[in-house]
């Protein structure tokens, strides 16, 4: 019986990561699966369950120092081997590139490009070893820079140099590199960003794209352009960029870079309204509020935060007294690329929990946590 293949897919808790991370697992490959949102990667787990390949998972941030080695070791540790490693990971910060922060260009070009070459150089002993192949996901506006988008298009054509110049370097040594557009996909990365997304016209879904990435790794190919009529009028607007830019500037909706905000005035607001009680209680004595548990604090944000996916259990363990919490770090590491509304909700729950008295307030959305969940009497975390 042949050894099963290894592979490592980064960004495997949404979109094409972990459509290609499901398809792997169900061709018989083991899958080391690596993203920020660790709710999202055991509903992966779940949901290849009974494949004959295997998926283990693991919940981190890719930018911390050594993240890249314990990666490579962690794969050889639980699988043995590596054969094929898929730097799908990505982030962009919306924007105005020339306002943008150095934490956030820093940000950028980090994910795209220095992390995957780490990554790769971790894995490449072990690569060389089993002739194996490095993916990149690169994106077409690597080729036709868009606006707004912050970082991300000089970002994505570091990426497709950056395959180029590790072919030529690793051709002797039987490494396939490959080079992947993807095209215009249906998924959630640009939705979280506040845009539209692509028109449903021309969107491929990720299980589509997924499924074309994996023949393309299974058949060593350099270049796998998912979408090939959208790849060639992309490479057709790259000759004429004074046309192209003028064309884009006044139709994102083609690239999906139109803020959804725009969109959404259009259409009627709904206001979700909650369910009328069966019956009113007779009204009881007025006493002195008691300070509420860790449920009722955050039971007027229960319905906010099951639509958003936001578990009670991500929020439970974040309460370690002492511990120091900003907004932007905790929406960051529930919903890896947080949105207006979904930052908002972060920050109202930080604001229950305050008030409940397990967070003490500090200075801008900095807050300081003082007592435990379990302190509220053992009272239990909704699922």
């Amino acid at each position: 019986m042949s050894t099963p293949r290894v592979i490592i897919v980064t960004g495997a808790s949404s979109g094409i990561g972990r459509a290609l991370a499901e398809r792997a697992a169900r061709a018989g490959w083991n899958v080391f699966a690596v993203g920020r949102r660790a709710e999202r990667l055991a509903e992966l787990q779940r949901s290849v369950s009974g494949a004959t390949g295997s998926v283990a998972t693991a919940a981190l941030d890719l930018r911390v120092p050594g993240i890249p080695t314990l990666i490579a070791q962690e794969t050889i540790d639980r699988f043995g081997r590596i054969d094929v490693l898929v730097n799908n990971a990505g982030t962009v910060a919306v924007g105005a590139i020339g306002a943008q922060s150095d934490d956030a260009l820093r940000e950028q070009f980090e994910t795209h490009a220095i992390v995957p070459l780490a990554l790769t150089r971790e894995a490449l002993p072990e690569l060389r070893r089993n002739r194996g192949q490095v993916v990149f996901l690169g994106s077409g506006v690597a080729r036709i820079p868009i606006g707004g988008l912050g970082a991300y298009p000089p970002a994505k054509a570091a990426v497709r140099h950056l395959a180029r110049v590790l072919r030529n370097e690793l051709r002797s040594s039987g490494v396939r590199v490959t080079y992947v557009d993807p095209g215009a996909v249906a998924t959630e990365f640009m939705t979280r960003a506040g845009f539209s997304g692509p028109p449903r016209g021309i969107a491929s879904s990720a299980q589509d794209v997924a499924r074309r990435i994996f023949d393309g790794i299974e058949r060593r190919r350099s270049v796998i352009n998912a979408v090939p009529w959208q790849t060639a009028f992309v490479a057709l607007g790259e000759f004429f960029p004074a046309i192209t830019d003028f064309v884009m500037a006044r139709m994102p909706q083609l690239t999906g870079t139109k803020p959804r905000a725009e969109r959404e005035a259009q259409m009627p607001l709904e206001i979700p309204s909650e369910p009328e009680p069966e019956s009113q209680p007779e009204a009881a004595p007025i006493s002195a509020p008691e300070p509420a548990s860790f449920d009722a604090a955050l039971e007027p944000l229960a319905r906010r935060m099951e639509r958003s996916n936001l578990r009670s259990t991500f929020v439970r363990d974040l309460l370690v007294p002492e511990t120091e919490l900003t907004t932007g770090d905790v929406a960051l590491r529930w919903a890896g690329m947080p949105n207006k509304h979904e930052r908002a909700l972060t920050q109202d729950v930080l604001d229950a929990l305050a008030g409940a008295g397990y967070l003490e307030r500090l200075e801008g959305e900095r807050y300081r946590v003082v007592k435990p969940a379990d302190s509220d009497g053992g009272a239990q975390a909704s699922q």
